[in-house]
């Protein structure tokens, strides 16, 4: 059997972090069926049944993140609204088989219903009044609802992948609405002939649609079709265990993209939010396609931790080749400097990238890092690194400037060698004389090692940023 699983996100504002698990579980789920089994696709469907909310923008985010982070879908995406037709044809075919109801409670009558179970404690909120009525009785011009006649007895019990066996007692559940009083189909009616005409074979979705499953199940059944297998799964909280919101740092996939987040870390950190593989916290997507499977879905809510994501972007960034984050960082330099971008900056980056990365924890911080390679002459210094070329450091630094311009070989050795030397004779230690050479190459107080960063700067480029730096703290 082929697996098919889907996600199935509301176009309704961006692509949260929550949704963008949950495509990654049915992502990943399908392709380890595609590769290690006998089949698996994974689809997208963009529930826009309403109309109010759902906006052309979030649709484009919802394909822009998912395509982010690579997970690719099969076949084109499905708008739900576009299928309304075919849902509503689904209700009037139950309604001719007196499987389903025409209701034609006022709202008001609904609100006093709702009203009084709350105040007994029912969950119940609908009274089946107009379950075996006659709809002659209906008063005139009034635009009935369409009511699906669920069972009054017994049990509905979910086998969930996740959760284990769920059970909710059949009184406790209402006639769910099919259609409105305007003849569009409601979600509850549109996910269920969806899935089915999709051939959906797994639901993986978060567990707040679990009291939703129950009355799904009975739709499939009173439809007679074969019911997917369902595995709701643990929402995530926040490090504190309340609900996760903003202040958790839970925005949406572009946010984290714009504040310099690699895709594959951020699948890595959603991937073991809820699922664990052993010990691994480092997990490949090849090796995630291999193992995953919901058996290793735990049943308990994954807290968010926003410095643990950050912690896992840096080893992803120390992990990534040079050529792809210099890619990654280009635009942004080429903004931030506007003017002043350096003709050879981006062969400065090539030999510095390997020094720059070990530092950063997002590609912001990456970028920031790398101004000093990638700007023209003369650099502005911060304040720290003013301080260093202050006293005795603007000293330090003419005197090493004279050594390390009549040094024959410009390499990292002869380099470190030639300030060596110097500290030695100017009796001072070493970080004495390396910091203000650092200040006045990088306009800061902390780079990658400064003998390095001489020698990717080259001689030239080098000196004249001495000879600036001299001039401009006399």
């Amino acid at each position: 059997m082929t697996v098919v699983t889907r996600f199935a996100p509301s176009p309704t504002g961006f692509l949260h972090i929550g949704g963008a698990r949950t495509a990654l579980y049915n992502w990943l789920f399908a392709e380890h069926h595609a590769e290690y089994g006998s089949g698996g696709r994974f689809l997208l469907r963009i529930e826009d049944t309403d109309r109010k909310r759902s906006t052309e923008q979030a649709v484009n985010a919802i394909y822009d993140g998912l395509s982010w982070l690579g997970l690719d879908w099969d076949g084109d995406a499905v708008s739900q609204f576009s299928h309304a037709e075919r849902h509503a044809g689904v209700a009037r075919r139950l309604l001719a088989e007196d499987k389903a109801y025409k209701c034609f409670c006022t709202p008001d009558e609904l609100r006093e219903m709702r009203d009084a179970a709350r105040e007994e404690g029912r969950s119940k909120l609908y009274d089946g009044r107009w379950r075996d009525r006659d709809p002659a009785e209906a008063p005139e011009g009034a635009e009935p609802t369409v009511r699906l006649k669920m069972p009054q007895g017994g049990e509905t019990v979910i086998e969930d992948l996740v959760q284990g066996p769920v059970t909710v007692a059949n009184d406790q559940l209402d006639d769910m609405v099919l259609l409105r009083a305007d003849g569009s189909p409601t979600y509850m009616l549109a996910v269920v002939v969806d899935d089915h005409d999709s051939g959906v074979t797994h639901v993986i979705r978060g567990d707040d649609h679990l009291t939703n499953a129950f009355r799904q199940v009975q739709l499939f059944r009173i439809l007679g079709w074969d019911l997917p297998a369902f595995a709701h799964i643990p929402l995530i909280h926040g490090e504190d265990g309340s609900k996760l919101s903003k202040r958790h740092g839970a925005l949406g996939v572009d946010a984290y993209r714009d504040r310099g987040f690699l895709p594959e870390a951020l699948c890595n950190y959603l991937l073991r939010l809820g699922w664990s593989h052993g010990d691994d916290e480092i997990i490949s997507r090849d090796q995630a396609i291999e193992w995953f499977g919901l058996d290793a879905v735990g049943r308990a809510a994954a807290r968010f931790d926003a410095d643990k994501l950050t912690s896992l972007n840096g080893h992803y960034i120390r992990q990534a080749g040079d050529a792809k984050l210099i890619g990654l960082i280009m635009p942004s330099l080429t903004e931030s400097l506007s003017g002043n971008l350096a003709d050879d900056a981006a062969g400065r980056l090539e030999k510095g990238m390997a020094g720059l990365k070990e530092r950063a924890k997002t590609l912001i911080e990456l970028s920031e890092n790398a101004e000093f390679y990638a700007r023209t002459r003369p650099l502005a210094l911060d304040e720290k690194a003013s301080r260093l070329l202050q006293d005795d450091g603007k000293e330090h630094l003419g005197l090493l400037r004279s050594r390390l311009g009549a040094l024959g070989e410009w390499n990292l050795e002869g380099l470190e060698e030639a300030t060596r030397d110097y500290a030695e004779s100017a009796e001072i230690k070493l970080g004495k004389a390396a910091q203000p050479l650092r200040a006045a190459l990088t306009g800061r107080a902390v780079s990658p090692g400064i003998f390095e960063v001489m020698e990717i700067l080259g001689r030239d480029e080098t000196l004249g940023r001495l000879d600036d730096a001299l001039k401009g703290h006399k």
